[in-house]
C-alpha cells in the first residue's frame, strides 16, 4: 500500500533534484520550495513530507555546497560586502582675516569585511577598513574614524582592523531572540552621535535579549563592558560599561516610535590621559597629569516618532518623516558643563535607488557630559591663545565635547550601490577660549558612497 506513496515521493524528488541542478545558486532555495509547494497543492505531497523533502534537500544541498566552496559542512554561508566612501571636507572659521584656520581635504574610506554563519546559531566576522594613524599611538589608527586623507606624495595606506568577533544567538523563537558578542564589533547600543560616533568599534563582549510579544511592540535590553586600556602589572584597567532598554512599537502602516534609556560609565579613567590613548578629540577638563578631572557616569534617554506617508512627489516608495531627541545628562561633573541634547527632522530616508533624504539638528555637547574620544568628530570649534589647558593640543579647529550648532545634512541614491551626500556644519564652542573669541567653524562635506 505504500508503494504509491514511495513512488510519487521519488518522483517529488527527482522533479526538485531537477529543478535545482538547473537553476542559479542564488535562487535554488525559492524555486525548490515553490516546487515543493505546488506538489502539495495538488496532492501529491502531504505537509509533513514535503516538509521531510525540504530537508533532505537542504542537507543535500549543504553537503554538496561544501565540496564545491571548500567550505566545511558546519559553514552555511560565506558572505562578503564593503563599501567605498570618497570625501571633499573643507573647514572654514567665520570671520577668519588670515585663512590661517582653514582647511580642505579629499579623503575617502574604505572598508570591506567578511562574514561566516555556522552551524550552532553561531557567526563570525571581520573586516578592513582605512585610517589615518594619528592621536600619538604610532601603530594604530583614529578609533572613531575610518577616513584616509590624500597626502604624503602618493604614499602607500594602511589597512586596519576595524571588526573581529564572534557571535553566538541561542534564542531565537518567535517572542524571544537573544545572544552574545565576543570581539571587536559593531556598536551594539542605539546612541546619537552625542555619545558615540558611527564609527567606533568597541572591543569587548555584548550581551542582548529581545522580547516581541506581538506585531505592535518589541522590548530589548542591551548590556555590554568594553576596554579602553589594558595596563600590565594592574587589574586597574581603563573599561567602560553600558546598559541600555529601549521599546520599539508600530503601531500602523503609518506611525511607528522609539524610547530608550541607558545607563554608562568609565571605569579606571585615571589610565586615559592623553599619552596613554589616541587623542583625537578634545574638550573635556583634565589635571595637570592630562588624566580626566571628572568621573564620566552619564544616564541617557532618547526618543522618536516616525510618520511614513504611502508616496511623495520625486520619491520611490513609502516616504518617512522622522522627528528625534535626545537626552545626556553626568552627575558626576558640574551643573554647567555635565550636559548634552539634540534634536532634529528628517524627511525621506536614501539608500535605495530613487529614494532621498534632508534632515536637521541641533545639538549641543557640553564640555563635560561625557568622555570627548567617544563623540563625533566631525563637529568641532576653533580655540586661540594656547588651546584647551591640559589637552596636549594647541590653538586651531577641535572636534569633541563643548560645542554647540547647526548640521543640516542631504542624500540622494541614484542607484541602490551609490548615494551622495552633502553636509554642513555651523558649530561654535560653549565656553571659548579666549573668552570672547571668535570660535565658529562651518564645515562642508560632500561625499560618494558606493556599496558592494
Amino acid at each position: 500500500m505504500n508503494k504509491p506513496r514511495s513512488s510519487k515521493l521519488l518522483l517529488a524528488a527527482g522533479i526538485s533534484a531537477a529543478a535545482i541542478a538547473l537553476t542559479p545558486s542564488s535562487a535554488q532555495a525559492q524555486s525548490a520550495d515553490a516546487l515543493i509547494d505546488k506538489l502539495v497543492d495538488k496532492g501529491v505531497l502531504t505537509v509533513d513530507e514535503a516538509q521531510s523533502l525540504r530537508d533532505e534537500a537542504d542537507k543535500d544541498f549543504t553537503k554538496a555546497y561544501s565540496a564545491k566552496s571548500g567550505l566545511p559542512e558546519w559553514a552555511t554561508a560565506l558572505k562578503f560586502n564593503g563599501d567605498l566612501r570618497g570625501r571633499f571636507d573643507g573647514i572654514y572659521r567665520s570671520n577668519n582675516p588670515d585663512d590661517l584656520a582653514d582647511r580642505n581635504r579629499l579623503r575617502y574610506r574604505l572598508r570591506f569585511g567578511m562574514t561566516a554563519n555556522l552551524m550552532d546559531s553561531i557567526e563570525v566576522g571581520f573586516r578592513l577598513a582605512s585610517g589615518d594613524a594619528e592621536g600619538g599611538i604610532a601603530a594604530n589608527s583614529n578609533p572613531i574614524s575610518s577616513n584616509q586623507s590624500f597626502d604624503n606624495n602618493g604614499v602607500k595606506k594602511g589597512i586596519y582592523i576595524d571588526l573581529a568577533y564572534a557571535k553566538w544567538s541561542p534564542i531565537n523563537t518567535r517572542e524571544f531572540q537573544g545572544g552574545l558578542t565576543l570581539g571587536k564589533m559593531e556598536n551594539p547600543f542605539v546612541f546619537t552621535d552625542i555619545v558615540f560616533d558611527s564609527d567606533y568599534t568597541p572591543e569587548g563582549f555584548a550581551g542582548a535579549l529581545s522580547y516581541q510579544p506581538n506585531d505592535v511592540h518589541t522590548f530589548k535590553v542591551t548590556g555590554g563592558g568594553f576596554v579602553l586600556k589594558e595596563v600590565s602589572a594592574s587589574s586597574n584597567d581603563g573599561a567602560l560599561g553600558v546598559a541600555q532598554v529601549r521599546w520599539d512599537a508600530v503601531w500602523n502602516k503609518k506611525i511607528s516610535s522609539s524610547v530608550g534609556v541607558a545607563g554608562l560609565v568609565v571605569l579606571g579613567d585615571e589610565q586615559l590621559g592623553n599619552a596613554a590613548v589616541p587623542n583625537v578629540n578634545f574638550g573635556n577638563t583634565r589635571k595637570a597629569d592630562t588624566t580626566l578631572l571628572y568621573s564620566m557616569n552619564p544616564y541617557v534617554a532618547d526618543a522618536s516618532v516616525t510618520y511614513t506617508l504611502e508616496t511623495f512627489p520625486f520619491y520611490v516608495g513609502a516616504f518617512p518623516i522622522k522627528v528625534a531627541g535626545d537626552f545626556e545628562q553626568n552627575p558626576g561633573a558640574p551643573s554647567d558643563r555635565n550636559t548634552a541634547y539634540s534634536v532634529g527632522l528628517t524627511f525621506g530616508k536614501s539608500g535605495k535607488k530613487g529614494t532621498w533624504d534632508i534632515g536637521y539638528r541641533y545639538r549641543s555637547v557640553q564640555a563635560d557630559a561625557w568622555y570627548e574620544e567617544f563623540v563625533d568628530s566631525d563637529t568641532g570649534a576653533f580655540y586661540g591663545g594656547a588651546g584647551i589647558p591640559n589637552s596636549g593640543a594647541g590653538a586651531g579647529y577641535r572636534a569633541g565635547t563643548n560645542n554647540r550648532g547647526h548640521i543640516v545634512k542631504t542624500s540622494y541614491s541614484p542607484y541602490d550601490s551609490l548615494t551622495l551626500g552633502v553636509s554642513w556644519y555651523s558649530i561654535e564652542a560653549i565656553n571659548e577660549i579666549p573668552v570672547g573669541s571668535n570660535s565658529k567653524v562651518d564645515r562642508i562635506q560632500v561625499d560618494a558612497a558606493f556599496k558592494f
